[in-house]
């Protein structure tokens, strides 16, 4: 991870918002859903559904770019008791106790699928979510409903093409997870990796355009050293599971251990489509 200065944006947001001004870690992330809402280019006033809004990080992004006239609904399957250090119903309780929190309306342990929906948004965002999905089609399940329940969807995740060497412990670890996921079951982040051309395929087999795509720095982020943690924790359990990848498994385990250090995340990629 690279040593990160927080900038004088993510100092505004807290100060304004008087959310996670003594969290370092809480501002590393802001800092990166705020450059992931400027590329989403959100309107003032706008109304959004934000599909795997977990722990609030970029709804809060979501609620600043909005306005005082803008309105955010947040949904999420887990439960209030899922996460850590904070639990998703701790962070969200914190997030709608500061001004924010008439902008947003937080529906957790919530199946999209049965959600109920009255009128048509402007926006549905996906944001470092996708790869919780458990196969292509249940994600393009989901697009299919959003093209009928909104003008323009944006859609962020890591990039798989990683551009710097750093970034590779990365890439393995969530290649290992992923891995991992199709013979053990578990309730890990990463349970398929897509690609920005599968997601771009996706989004038109479910009759969106794409508009454009870019790319935004996230290489400052900590999530390379904690999935390269969690990934090393699972090694012994998933090897056992299936003793026939162990050559391969090992392939992975030294590329991805060759540095103790200065692991750099993976980049996103941002697509927008109408």
């Amino acid at each position: 991870m690279k040593t990160h200065q927080i900038n004088e944006q993510v100092r505004n947001f807290t100060k304004q918002h008087q959310l996670f001004e003594d969290d370092e870690i809480q501002q590393i992330q802001l800092q990166h859903r705020l450059n992931l809402v400027a590329a989403f280019n959100i309107h003032e006033g706008s109304s959004v559904l934000e599909i795997g809004c977990g722990q609030g990080d970029t709804t809060m992004a979501i609620a600043h770019a909005i306005g005082k006239t803008g309105k955010v609904v947040a949904i999420d399957k887990a439960s209030r008791e899922y996460g850590s250090p904070f639990t998703l119903g701790q962070a969200t309780d914190h997030i709608l106790q500061s001004d924010l929190g008439e902008r947003i309306t937080f529906h957790l342990e919530t199946d999209f699928n049965s959600f109920q929906v009255e009128t048509e948004f402007d926006v549905a965002i996906f944001s470092n979510c996708s790869w919780y999905f458990k196969d292509p089609n249940e994600l393009l399940s989901f697009l299919k409903r959003l093209r009928l329940l909104t003008k323009r969807i944006c859609f962020a995740e890591w990039d798989l093409q990683f551009t710097e060497m750093n970034q590779r412990a990365h890439f393995c670890a969530v290649s290992i997870l992923a891995l991992y996921s199709q013979f053990v079951e578990n309730e890990c982040n990463v349970q398929t990796l897509f690609t920005k051309s599968q997601i771009q395929q996706l989004l038109q087999q479910a009759a969106f355009q794409v508009d454009q795509h870019s790319s935004v720095d996230a290489t400052f982020l900590p999530d390379a050293k904690w999935e390269k943690a969690y990934a090393n924790t699972i090694r012994t359990t998933f090897i056992q599971a299936v003793p026939q990848m162990e050559p391969l498994l090992t392939s992975y385990y030294d590329v991805m251990n060759e540095k103790e250090d200065d692991e750099l995340a993976l980049n996103s990629f941002v697509i927008s489509a109408t």
